[in-house]
């Protein structure tokens, strides 16, 4: 078996050759790379992307703050009995609308029945006493005038009859306070109102610290908020309050009626109240609801929900921006604060007036040459 080796001459013509092939290669890429740069073009050629874009508009911005409220009505009676006993009727039901004056239960009043039954008995036999007495004092009369009795007879006939007559006054006032006590029994709408829940049922004793029932006039509620110390300075009387539900749809508009001059030792909150007005009966009393205290408004840009891209837990969006008398998209990062529609608020990284691409950014990278559309 051979082996076969070049001379020296043979591998000077291989190196030789291998250097001049190099180095051809090496020439045509940076003519490549010197034509690129020429035209302007990048590297892979890429053409302006048609995109939609929308000026960033400058619009009158509310600073707000939502805080949990209870409605609470300025209208809302709670029963309680007047009296002790057992509850033999319940006339009202929970809802129901009932009329001032309506009854809506009764406590079983037979033994007070009987109490102005026994004082009306009294007062009738005092009548009786009455007249007896009237009837001496002119029987006595008629002998005094023909001296066959003294005056000291007169003046006694006439002072019995003055005892009957006060005696029979103090058991009239003693009947008509058993009587309005009777009605005490009778448990009445204060006003004309919704039902509300009837905790008690017939059968049950209650006492003059038993709840029956609320009865809530339709109308008025007002809103209990409770603003965080650190927010205290700013409050003022007559200072916007909105009402709104889960979405934030606006339900009642109101101003600030009532500002405590004390904080609350526990919450280190300051009670705020604002009068609501309930006309539809969408609310409800005692409802938690959430309130919306408006601070102040000023002026500031808004860029649409779509526009907006989100990447690792930062905003950003893009902008179309000249350069060299052509529009090239570049990449932002925004700060951005709540919703107003279907746009953003912006508090950081766009002025009014920027053009903000809001279709076609998913095909774009910063510094990618755009076309408007339209």
């Amino acid at each position: 078996m051979r082996q076969k080796f070049s001379t020296p001459a043979e591998g000077n013509g291989l190196d030789r050759a291998l250097v001049l092939g190099c180095a051809l290669a090496a020439a045509l890429v940076l003519t490549a790379c010197s034509g690129s740069s020429a035209t302007g073009e990048s590297p892979q050629g890429a053409r302006s992307i048609p995109v939609k874009i929308e000026v960033a508009r400058s619009v009158s911005l509310s600073d707000t703050t939502d805080y949990v409220a209870t409605l609470k009505s300025r209208d809302s009676a709670i029963l309680m009995p007047q009296v002790e006993g057992q509850i033999t009727e319940i006339r009202a039901r929970s809802g129901d609308h009932v009329s001032a004056g309506a009854i809506m239960m009764q406590i079983d009043p037979t033994k007070q029945q009987a109490t102005v039954t026994s004082q009306e008995n009294a007062k009738a036999a005092q009548l009786a006493n009455l007249k007896l007495a009237q009837q001496q004092y002119q029987r006595a009369s008629g002998l005094y005038a023909a001296g066959v009795v003294s005056k000291q007879d007169l003046d006694q006939a006439k002072a019995a009859l003055d005892a009957a007559q006060a005696q029979l006054q103090s058991l009239d006032a003693q009947v008509r306070e058993q009587q309005v006590q009777l009605h005490y029994y009778n448990v009445v709408a204060p006003w004309a109102g919704i039902v509300g829940d009837i905790p008690v049922r017939v059968g049950d004793r209650v006492t003059t610290t038993t709840m029956l029932t609320t009865v809530d006039k339709p109308g008025s509620l007002e809103a209990y908020i409770y603003v965080p110390i650190e927010r205290s300075s700013q409050l003022k009387a007559e200072m916007p309050v909105q009402i709104v539900d889960g979405t934030g749809n606006v339900l009642a508009d109101s101003r600030i009626s009532f500002l405590s001059p004390q904080v609350d030792n526990t919450t280190q909150t300051v009670l705020v109240k604002a009068r609501i007005a309930n006309n539809e009966d969408r609310l409800r009393n005692l409802q938690f609801i959430r309130a919306r205290v408006i601070w102040g408004t000023r002026q500031g840009p808004v860029v649409p929900v779509l526009a907006v891209s989100r990447i690792g837990g930062q905003y950003f969006v893009f902008v179309a921006e000249d350069q060299n008398g052509k529009l090239v998209a570049h990449q932002k990062p925004l700060r951005v604060g709540e919703m107003v529609g279907n746009d953003y608020v912006v508090l950081e990284g766009i002025k009014p007036g920027d053009k903000v691409i809001v279709s076609g950014t998913q095909f774009l990278v910063d510094g990618a040459p755009v076309m408007p559309q339209g």
